[in-house]
């Protein structure tokens, strides 16, 4: 993409030229000169206009409307998640956009975040129609035929994936996804390739949104589960029909705020920090305020209305990139240990006496020259919950939670109470309505070493039944998804509390403890009574 100069309008226009390596391909070239006769029969404020298609020098080139601004992929990378009010507002710029291009006779096909760009004032526009693709096409001259799978991996619609004829509602689906991943900070389905990624969509539903981002609007986790539908006749049947959808949620009045209160003192997009009189948040060097697709007031933007001055709302936690939110964990999900003094006082005094007679069996050890290292066999290496103190020796420096489907930090807060000697403290995840996490591939605990250690580490599990898997990683970073952390080192299950004690017989830097399967608790709802529960990490090196 080029910036050029109009000579003839005296303004700067987006020049798109062909590459050179595709040139000589004249399918290639042909839709790529379709595109802008596509394109240039649209007028629309959510469209990016097409001017003109030239050839020079024998490639193709299209005269594009130039933008100024980011796309939204760049504005995700930055901010990971949008407010919702952010989000409702793309959502109705781009539904816009759709209903346009399908009353015209196209689909999209390629929805993603790369191709919705936003202006500095707000302005929400879809551009790149190259593989767009006539409603009314016979097929036999049609450049993208339906069996050819194409668009982009994780944003195609479940029709795209089999190869089925298309109509708008495909778009919606993707549209959808975008949506999901600006609210839920990832896509809802995600495979080790891009072909498990497309076919990901025909196995399951994505996971409820409000597990992700519990405090959102009331309606938007309906709308965008149901642009997530498999079958498209149970998805919205237009764009226009999504725009009213969301109208009608940024029509309702706020509900009373369950913490904190903010005042809204102009509709921009929502800061974690407080000021005072106003929330913003800054995307890169811009401050994207949702107004309309033609800079008009945000009230005859697709329905927007920002929230009045001193309106109470709920508090918005979206992450700004200039740091690492850390968030609290829903209030209802949170399982909150309060011990009694005498009881903590025992504990202490039990720490204290096998602390001693420890540190003089170890020193009996030492005086004799002999550690001996542990070769338990993962199958049958499940005890009954140790008590106590850590072991001597340990090299545990940290402990994180790992939720890789999810917000990335499931009861994050929690998660050191593993490593403090005190087996009444540990960590949770949150209630599920699903033993199996509800098509999560995991959550757990990640616990990074001083240095590369090799020993025995003990994971008491307080829940049941469960399904644990342990992965080791020697890399300085940990991995942020379970595919980068390879095989696993040991897998086992069981029906009631136990620990687990797993064998390092190579030096690891981080290990992983992943829950796979969850037990019931009284302390969850009817609704979402699963919750796994791991008490104490300890490790006793080797070597």
């Amino acid at each position: 993409m080029w910036v050029a100069t109009d000579l003839q309008l005296s303004r700067q226009v987006a020049v798109k030229l062909l590459k050179p390596t595709l040139a000589h391909d004249p399918v290639v070239a042909e839709r790529f000169r379709r595109e802008a006769i596509a394109v240039a029969q649209l007028n629309h404020p959510n469209i990016v206009a097409v001017y003109d298609a030239i050839e020079e020098s024998g490639r193709q080139a299209v005269v594009m409307q130039l933008i100024s601004g980011k796309s939204l992929r760049q504005l995700l990378d930055d901010q990971k998640r949008l407010s919702p009010e952010l989000t409702m507002h793309i959502g109705a710029c781009v539904a816009a956009a759709l209903d346009a291009a399908h009353q015209a006779g196209m689909v999209h096909r390629d929805v993603k975040p790369g191709n919705i760009l936003i202006t500095p004032d707000g302005r929400v526009l879809l551009t790149d129609f190259g593989i767009a693709k006539g409603l009314d096409s016979s097929g036999d001259d049609d450049l993208t035929n339906d069996n050819i799978m194409m668009g982009t991996a994780k944003y195609l619609s479940p029709e795209q994936v089999r190869g089925r004829r298309l109509d708008g509602r495909a778009d919606l689906y993707s549209l959808g996804l975008v949506l999901y991943e600006c609210l839920a900070g990832r896509v809802p389905f995600l495979g080790q390739n891009d072909a498990d990624t497309a076919l990901a969509r025909l196995q399951r539903d994505p996971t409820d949104i409000t597990r992700l981002r519990p405090t959102l609007p009331r309606g938007l986790p309906e709308l965008i589960h149901r642009l997530l539908a498999r079958r498209p006749d149970q998805r919205y049947a237009s764009g226009a029909a999504v725009r009213s959808a969301i109208a009608e949620i940024q029509s309702r009045p706020p509900e009373p705020a369950l913490s904190s209160e903010y005042t809204l003192g102009s509709p921009r997009v929502a800061d974690p920090t407080p000021r005072t009189g106003a929330r913003q948040a800054h995307g890169g060097s811009s401050t994207v305020s949702p107004v309309g697709p033609s800079a008009r007031p945000p009230q005859a933007v697709g329905g927007y209305q920002p929230v009045r001055t001193g309106a109470r709302v709920e508090r918005d936690r979206t992450p700004t990139g200039a740091q690492r939110v850390r968030q609290q964990p829903n209030r209802r999900y949170q399982q909150r240990r309060g011990p009694s003094l005498l009881l903590v006082g025992a504990l202490l005094a039990t720490a204290a006496v096998l602390v001693a007679v420890l540190a003089t069996r170890l020193g009996d050890d030492e005086a004799a020259g002999s550690v001996t290292p542990t070769t338990i066999d993962p199958a049958a290496s499940v005890s009954p919950p140790a008590t106590g103190a850590p072991l001597a020796g340990t090299t545990i420096a940290s402990v994180r939670a790992f939720d890789p489907d999810g917000d990335g930090e499931e009861n994050d807060d929690q998660a050191n109470a593993v490593i403090d000697g005190d087996p009444s403290t540990g960590w949770s995840t949150v209630c599920y309505s699903s033993e199996y996490l509800g098509g999560k591939g995991g959550v757990g605990l990640m616990a990074t070493f001083d240095a590369p250690a090799a020993g025995t580490l003990a994971v008491d599990i307080a829940s049941a039944p469960w399904i644990v898997e342990v992965y080791a990683s020697t890399a300085d970073t940990a991995p942020t998804v379970i595919g980068d952390w390879g095989e696993s080192i040991a897998s086992a299950n069981a029906t009631k509390a136990k620990t687990l004690d797993v064998p390092l017989l190579t030096p690891a830097r981080h290990v992983l403890v992943l829950m796979r399967q969850l037990g019931s608790s009284d302390s969850c709802s009817s609704d979402n009574p699963y919750r796994g529960t791991i008490t104490e990490l300890r490790f006793a090196a080797t070597g």
